[in-house]
């Protein structure tokens, strides 16, 4: 009878989560307005299809997409575009650029921020907002009540309240400066979060307290043109990727001690050029950075790569140490890890695949490549660390 009651118990808990709670699920944000031409060019293909989201089963392996549905999206900016509730049942994707036959190449800037709803069958967008130019980011606080999102090219952020899975704009934060290129968001806490500025060489403290969004007068120097940012599930140790003048040259990641006040950058390492895909591990114990590596430029151009690479870093303390290098497919956007830690995905946006990898602490082991149609995959999230 305790036995039975056990499997009563279990079955009516299951039968109270969201669809999408049943399994892990990492989201794949593809922008179908935007290819490369001569290795630097972004420009409208013909004809231009629907961005979309994809949802990725990483419950087992290896995963697969098990939905997609409709959803402005941009490869613009770090790839931060996407944001997953904890228990995976919404989300939002923020939309940097868009089609325009009027604009260059087919391309203008675009505000759209979208809020989808993860439970439905298929998962669909419940609500548009707009942010400023170029809304290239958004997270979510921890507590789930406010949003902010970075708005690369108004050198802005836009802040909205969160009720009930809908956005409510509430205010602007001005970086005062239009061509700061604000980017990469990540909150520390409910009362502080971290921003790049890919255009001013620093990254700000954000102080919070309500909806009222200030930066702090103290900013961290990680490089030049931080870009991507990530920080550690124990909120300890942020790491930032420095994209510096993309033009062959290596560069490198910084790491950020959260612990000390005020927080301070403790560590500098060098890796290839481009650095944008940046994630840590969910148990903090790895990060895993990926690299352009001249991919994007002309065949021509003496610092052309056909491809990217993906390197492994072991975290130890406030210092980092590299285990692990594979190459991987060019114009490399994001990476990510299943929740265990064991799967690690790879977005190349110039091959329109994400590229499935089986992690072991020691060596990365290449699985099946999965194809999107029809997109190229820009940014990930996950609803763990």
């Amino acid at each position: 009878m305790a036995n039975l009651s056990k499997v009563i118990l279990v079955a009516a808990v299951a039968a109270s989560l969201p669809v999408a709670a049943m399994a892990d699920v990492i989201l794949s944000s593809n922008d179908a307005h935007t290819v490369l031409l001569d290795g630097k060019q972004h420009v409208a293909p013909a004809p231009v299809g629907p961005d979309t989201v994809d949802v990725i089963d990483v419950t087992s392996y290896p995963p697969k997409i098990t939905a997609t549905f409709a959803a402005p999206s941009s490869v613009v900016g770090p790839p931060g575009a996407l944001w997953i509730s904890k228990d995976a049942s919404w989300g939002i994707v923020a939309s940097a650029t868009k089609a325009d036959p009027a604009g260059t190449d087919g391309i203008s800037f675009d505000d759209r921020v979208s809020v989808f709803d993860l439970t439905t069958k298929p998962p669909k967008v419940t609500q548009t907002v707009t942010a400023g130019a170029g809304a290239a980011q958004v997270r979510v606080s921890p507590d789930g009540r406010l949003a902010l999102v970075a708005n690369r090219a108004a050198g802005t952020v836009s802040v909205f309240s969160v009720k009930d899975k809908q956005l409510t704009p509430v205010g602007t934060l001005d970086t005062g400066n239009p061509k700061s290129m604000p980017g990469g968001i990540a909150f520390i806490d409910d009362k502080t979060a971290l921003l790049t500025r890919y255009g001013d060489n620093i990254v700000n403290v954000l102080r919070i307290d309500g909806t009222s969004v200030t930066i702090d007068k103290r900013p961290l120097t990680t490089g030049v043109a931080p870009y991507t940012i990530d920080i550690n599930a124990a909120h300890t140790l942020a790491a930032v990727s420095n994209m510096g003048r993309s033009d062959g040259d290596a560069d490198s990641v910084a790491l950020i001690d959260l612990t000390a006040k005020p927080y301070r950058v403790v560590g500098i390492y060098g890796v290839p050029s481009g650095p944008e895909p940046l994630k840590f591990s969910p148990d903090g114990r790895f990060l895993a950075v990926g690299a352009q590596n001249g991919s994007i430029k002309a065949a021509g151009n003496p610092f052309h790569h056909d491809g990217g690479m993906l390197e492994m870093f072991a975290v130890s303390g406030q210092s980092l140490r590299k285990v692990a290098e594979v190459p991987v497919g060019g114009w490399a956007e994001s990476v990510a890890f299943s929740r265990d830690g064991r799967t690690v995905l790879l977005q190349s946006m110039l091959n329109r695949t994400i590229e499935v990898f089986r992690w072991d602490g020691k060596a990365l082991t290449r699985g099946q490549t999965m194809t999107i149609p029809g997109a190229g995959p820009a940014a990930f999230a996950s609803a763990w660390p």
